[in-house]
């Protein structure tokens, strides 16, 4: 049976040709890219993975907003985010200054770190007939323009919530009316004539979302260059640590691709989506929960689902300050999830592998969904670790189940040598701990601007994989000269 401790499932892999499906990563193998919102003295840091070459950060301007910075890092964690807190506090009297001394930092600051900016303009300004005024985006498009700012846009953010923040509802037809003349905006100026327009951001796919969706691909699919969304896993009000372990729970998210996708494909076949908003908990995320080791199933199932299915840019909430869904704790100390993220991002490469495990892939009975503890993704490793060659793949591996399992590869992967990176919760506290250890290493900064050696545990050539009970981890199979995996 899979479930005695003694028994052994195979893992077999497609080498030769990887899915059509790019994987969701952060570019730099040490370098987080945020975003910080600021309304009054709270501020959000958005954490942003992209896939490929060009990385975007994103930020938006509502009405009552204090300023709108953003800031990236190539220095140490203390020097970026300390800036980001400096910046976030100030508070500017008039619309005018915080369109053009925001804008002016918050460029500079991206500028030269070599990111994109995707501003997201305020929707929220409307007419008496309820379409968008226009006027104060344009002032700002103007002055951007003026210095020359290579800015990507959108307008407005969850949508669907307007009438319950704002008391005034947009359906998706308007929504997309609204984008078209941003677009019509765009265009007379010669710097943005060709600039990229991302959308609609709405919330959770739910009923009334998707009916606002199809309004607004209806109307503009064509208008934008990515489809953008939003998702929660679950109240953060409510929030037990076992929920973190359902996995009814992590397969949430992979309806609502379905649901998005059914819809721009409808319209707009092979549109991009993005998921530009993720959150293990609302309401700002749970103390010792959101921030804890357990929370790391939901966001490693995150990334690996999505890649699976085609969405190869995911924006994460958040980075620092406000609420608990943090990478960092208020002294600067990466939490879990950071060291999670920082492992993915140098191993995990942008093509995906399927994947069939002999024993785990049961046939599905009517009325009965398959929900499996054990979940394995693949991918090819990140060409850019030079620690490995290409040809070489790369394991993610949660394990949900409360006693170890055992992995043996097989066919050509039987014989290769294995890069163990097994993270575990450091500490008493267990699943709630706020430090990990990686193959039974601590995880600490050895100062404010160096992260430690991240070093595997070799494995010798055939050993079975064990992987403990309610832990989650990544294996590096070197030298298969997989053939999906040598070229770029």
């Amino acid at each position: 049976m899979l479930g005695s401790t003694s028994c052994l499932s195979f893992a077999k892999f497609s080498l030769r040709s990887s899915k059509a499906v790019l994987q969701t990563t952060l570019y730099s193998s040490t370098t987080f890219y945020s975003g910080v919102r600021g309304q009054g003295n709270i501020c959000f840091i958005s954490f942003l993975l992209c896939s490929g070459r060009e990385v975007h950060l994103s930020i938006s301007v509502n009405p009552g907003a204090g300023n709108w910075l953003c800031s990236t890092t190539k220095a140490s964690r203390s020097e970026i985010l300390s800036g980001f807190f400096q910046l976030s506090i100030q508070w500017f009297l008039s619309q005018s200054d915080v369109f053009r001394r925001s804008l002016d930092k918050l460029y500079n600051f991206a500028d030269c770190s070599g990111l994109h900016l995707i501003f997201a303009l305020n929707a929220l300004r409307r007419n008496p007939n309820n379409s968008w005024n226009s006027s104060s985006a344009l002032s700002l498009l103007k002055y951007s323009a003026s210095k020359k700012y290579n800015i990507s846009w959108e307008l407005g953010n969850e949508p669907n919530n307007y009438r319950t923040m704002h008391g005034r509802a947009v359906n998706g037809s308007q929504l997309g009316k609204d984008y078209i003349q941003l677009k019509s905006l765009l265009q007379p100026i010669r710097i943005y004539s060709r600039a990229s327009l991302y959308g609609p951001n709405i919330g959770r796919p739910r009923k009334n979302v998707i009916a606002l969706l199809d309004g607004f691909m209806k109307v503009a699919g064509s208008t934008v260059d990515a489809v953008t969304w939003q998702h929660c896993y679950i109240d953060g009000r409510v929030v037990k640590v076992m929920d973190f372990l359902k996995t009814r729970l992590l397969d949430t998210l992979s309806d609502q691709i379905r649901k998005i996708q059914k819809v721009v494909n409808a319209y707009t076949p092979g549109k991009k989506i993005w998921l530009e908003g993720v959150v293990t908990t609302s309401a700002g995320g749970t103390n010792n929960l959101s921030d804890s080791y357990a929370a790391g199933f939901l966001w490693l199932n995150t990334l690996g689902m999505l890649a699976n299915q085609g969405i190869d840019v995911v924006i994460r909430h958040s980075f620092f300050d406000y609420g608990y869904n943090h990478l960092v704790d208020q002294n600067f100390n990466p939490l879990p999830d950071y060291w999670l993220s920082l492992l993915y991002k140098r191993l995990i490469g942008p093509k995906v592998l399927a994947v069939h495990v002999a024993g785990l892939q049961r046939k599905p009975r009517p009325g009965r969904v398959i929900r499996d503890k054990l979940r394995i993704y693949a991918h090819c490793t990140n060409h850019h670790n030079h620690n490995y060659v290409r040809g070489s793949i790369t394991l993610f591996i949660i394990n949900l189940h409360r006693s170890r399992k055992k992995i043996k590869l097989a066919g050509t992967l039987r014989d290769k040598l294995v890069h163990q990176y097994l993270l575990q919760p450091y500490g008493q506290e267990g699943l709630k701990s706020k430090s990990v250890q990686l193959n039974g290493q601590p995880l600490v900064m050895v100062d404010d601007g160096t992260l430690p050696e991240l070093k595997p545990r070799p494995l010798r050539a055939g050993r079975t994989l064990v992987i403990p009970p309610v832990t989650m981890g990544f294996y590096v199979v070197k030298n298969v000269n997989a053939l999906a995996c040598r070229y770029r």
